[in-house]
């Protein structure tokens, strides 16, 4: 096949073209540029797709002899990953960028624009498996090494773009082999570090960067009685489950500690309480899709797994779609879950779907 391989400038995206060439296809390999802000060499950077991983991933293209090209996506990254993570802050929502670039930009505009140039499909670093069903259909799968699976953050994929997926990192047991095939092929990026944090917000300093670019606004903090403890300048500042910094100034009558239960920014109020409060007995979310084939009946009730965020265990659950909700209740409730999460449906290995949660309901009642 014709093959464009997204190359971050990382170890694993870079070992990943490596086995597409070795495969047999003919690859191409190209980079995101995602940001015309000055300053993004890796000194003091925790993200990715700066201009020194641009120069790491040209090396690499280099050294596995195929073209490579800097495609600039920054506008369009701007727009639905940059634009969209502070619309989502300023509504009290806490997203997930990463998701976004995934659906957005990877495996949408990258996608779009491949297919138009002739490619058959797009070979990312990502540890996950696509297997075809009985009938060919493709599926989305966990990698076959947990510690590292990432089909989390692309539960988003729809069946359209899993047909254009290649993922040839999924059967590899460990990172560890990957950083020793990149040696072993010569490859510079061998014992780079991975990347972490939001690639846009090299600091990690979310509050300070959401203050600049949202302002600051005194509101109340106030507990599930509507009772008011104290204030704070911004609701976008606070993220369900945040137990520091929240300037109430004095014990709750318990002496237990207060965790942000939910921002309300239309009113600019944070609601606090115990942490029992943070379990959730259901979520819900609108904005669902399904990775490959959708369950023949959706609406009746049907056993799965939940998986709330990257790094987190599946949980037993019960699925349905209802009223136009892709409705999750737990066996047991989840902590600490707030609007705007990403909940990504398994059936033992295969992601069948994903909500971003629009609505949560508590396991205790006020």
């Amino acid at each position: 096949m014709k093959v464009l391989a997204a190359m971050s400038g990382g170890v694993d995206s870079a070992v990943a073209a490596a086995r597409a060439v070795e495969a047999g296809h003919d690859v191409v390999g190209v980079h995101l540029a995602l940001s015309r802000m000055p300053g993004t060499l890796r000194t003091g950077s925790r993200g990715c797709c700066t201009i020194e991983d641009s120069m790491d991933a040209q090396r690499a293209a280099n050294i596995i002899g195929i073209p490579y090209y800097v495609w600039d996506f920054s506008e369009r990254f701007k727009l639905d990953v940059v634009d969209d993570f502070i619309a989502e802050y300023s509504a009290g929502r806490t997203p997930n960028p990463c998701m976004r670039c995934n659906e957005r930009i990877k495996f949408a505009a990258l996608l779009e624009k491949a297919l138009d140039l002739g490619f058959d499909a797009v070979c990312t670093g990502h540890y996950a498996a696509i297997v075809n069903d009985e009938h060919g259909n493709r599926e989305l799968h966990r990698a076959s090494a947990w510690a590292k699976d990432q089909s989390y953050v692309l539960g988003v994929l729809t069946a359209e773009q899993l047909a254009h997926a290649m993922f040839p990192l999924g059967a590899t047991p460990s990172k560890a082999e990957v950083r020793a095939e990149a040696a072993a092929r010569g490859l510079s990026v061998a014992n780079k570090p991975d990347s972490h944090d939001i690639c846009f917000i090299p600091d990690g300093d979310t509050r300070g960067w959401l203050a600049e670019r949202v302002g600051t606004a005194t509101g109340d903090i106030v507990d599930r009685e509507g009772n008011r403890l104290g204030t704070h300048e911004g609701a976008h500042a606070y993220t369900v489950g945040q137990r520091k910094g929240l300037n109430v100034g004095y014990p709750s009558p318990d002496g237990r500690p207060r965790f942000v239960l939910e921002v309300r920014p239309k009113e600019n109020e944070v609601v606090v309480g115990p942490r029992e409060a943070l379990d959730i007995a259901e979520i819900a979310g609108s904005r669902f899709t399904w990775a490959g084939l959708a369950p023949a009946d959706p609406a009746t009730p049907f056993a799965c797994e939940v998986q709330i965020r990257a790094h987190a265990d599946p949980v037993p659950a019960v699925a349905s779609v209802t009223a136009g909700e892709l409705v999750i209740r737990p066996d047991a409730p989840l902590n600490g879950v707030a609007p705007g999460q990403t909940a990504v449906v398994y059936i033992g290995t295969r992601v069948l779907g994903q909500t971003t949660i629009d609505r949560t309901v508590s396991a205790v009642p006020v």
